[in-house]
């Protein structure tokens, strides 16, 4: 029986077109991801060399003064990709790895961003994450729209009838060859992205697998459940297209829609605006009220006093550097915290929307989403505030340039701690599979009854 359902399954050229078709877009889709690991391992070496030529050229330029040197160099952070990001490239393209800050104030440097084409931004990332939430579900839809009508619209189910012991089983193979058929070329998608990427297998990857089969899955049972009605290929080919349309597209763009407005950040402005005004407006204040503000702030560096309230003086002047990161302050945790609750709603909703789901999770296994990058600007300032604790006093006590020994500062490396919560993870997608292949049994235990099978 099994021989004949797979001789019957791959006697379509559509299907074996489509099966190919999607192997051969997962194939491209892990191309584009080792393209984007290359890139990002392009820059952070580029990065390196580009640092102490960087500093070595403006210590030859302001080698007497150290306060103007560092007004200029820029020290990098890099963000090291994870290499399962090449699985999912989430906004890994819209926000740079790298950041590249003076201890000058750091909200003004903290947002600038690479030039991207946004004609590339707008069409997206085809890596293996796009296939599997988008492209493997209309793979399945092809396989399974016509499971038990076909032989009903050929009128060859009074046939089947008489040979086969049990009709249901006759279905459930049918169903089960598909399924072990996609499956293989999702294991093989994983394989070849093992041997390109040199992935790990570790728990992080697992966790990935087991994700995006529980998604196919799903998938299958939500197949399952419309074949179960008894309806013709037509009515369940447009029910499976409406469903992938609906869960796919619309669900999650609606909910991406609705929590941008719901969580507004114009925060973002009011950042750019304050950290500007706080220092600029500095340059027309008393320096005594700037500096009472800074020893607020940095209490260690209280002895070095107050600044000639005539002409300029370093100290000064990094004091109202200072002041306009302490002034958007408040904006910036508040934006923050917006960018948080539209992460957090977004998860909520996505327990209901296993694409949304599905994408979200891929995310974070990457270290690719939101959340990631938020964990990256919290780095970023640390990385700054030690800068800053490190030359701040060098400057206040007018060191010698030669005093540092500038090619021991090589750009940092922050590098996210992978964390897997399983039940997080994996539940939505196998619960909600679990609880359609229940209800597509009991809906075929009514058909059976109905039509006396």
């Amino acid at each position: 029986m099994y021989r004949l359902i797979i001789k019957e399954l791959f006697r379509s050229k559509v299907v074996i077109l489509c099966m190919v078709l999607v192997a051969v877009l997962g194939i491209l889709g892990l191309l584009i991801g080792k393209q984007f690991l290359d890139r990002q391992e392009v820059t952070t070496e580029q990065v390196a060399d580009y640092q102490q030529e960087h500093i070595q050229r403006n210590v030859t330029y302001h080698s007497d003064d150290l306060g103007l040197l560092l007004y200029y160099i820029k020290f990098a952070l890099i963000n090291e990709p994870d290499k399962l990001a090449a699985l999912s490239i989430g906004q890994s393209d819209v926000n740079p790895n790298v950041r590249q800050v003076t201890i000058r104030n750091l909200e003004g440097q903290k947002y600038d961003t690479d030039l991207v084409n946004p004609s590339s931004l707008q069409a997206g990332n085809l890596d293996l994450g796009f296939v599997i939430i988008h492209l493997f579900p209309l793979l399945i839809i092809v396989l399974t729209f016509n499971l038990l009508s076909e032989e009903r619209e050929a009128g060859i189910w009074p046939l089947i009838t008489v040979q086969s012991k049990s009709r249901f089983y006759y279905i459930a193979k049918k169903l089960l060859i598909r399924v072990v058929a996609v499956l293989a070329i999702y294991l093989l998608l994983f394989v070849v992205a093992i041997m390109l990427l040199q992935l790990p297998v570790n728990t992080t990857l697992s966790a990935f697998f087991l994700l995006g089969m529980g998604y196919l899955v799903f998938w299958f049972t939500l197949s399952f459940l419309v074949v179960s009605f008894g309806k013709g290929s037509s009515y369940n080919a447009l029910t499976l297209l409406s469903l992938w349309l609906v869960l796919s597209i619309l669900l999650p763009s609606g909910v991406n829609s609705f929590l941008t407005n719901r969580y507004p950040v114009p925060e973002a402005l009011e950042t750019m605006i304050d950290q500007r005004d706080g220092y600029h407006k500095k340059w027309d204040t008393n320096k005594r009220e700037t500096m009472e503000a800074f020893y607020d702030h940095y209490p260690q560096f209280a002895s070095y006093g107050m600044p000639p309230e005539e002409g300029f003086n370093w100290l000064w002047y990094y004091a109202m550097q200072q002041m306009g990161d302490d002034d958007a302050r408040e904006a910036t945790l508040a934006m923050n915290k917006k960018l948080e609750q539209r992460e957090s709603a977004s998860r909520m909703f996505a327990w209901v929307l296993p694409s949304m789901h599905v994408q979200l999770a891929f995310n974070q296994l990457a270290g690719t989403g939101q959340s990631d990058h938020l964990r990256f600007l919290e780095a970023t300032d640390r990385f700054h505030e030690r800068l800053r604790m490190d030359f701040y006093p060098k400057i206040f006590e007018t060191q010698a340039v030669s005093s540092v020994d500038w090619e021991s500062l090589q750009p940092k490396i922050y590098k996210k701690e992978p964390t897997v919560d399983w039940l997080a993870v994996q539940l939505p997608v196998w619960g909600g599979a679990l609880i359609l292949l229940a209800v597509s049994l009991i809906r075929f235990g009514r058909l059976r009854h109905r039509e006396g099978w």
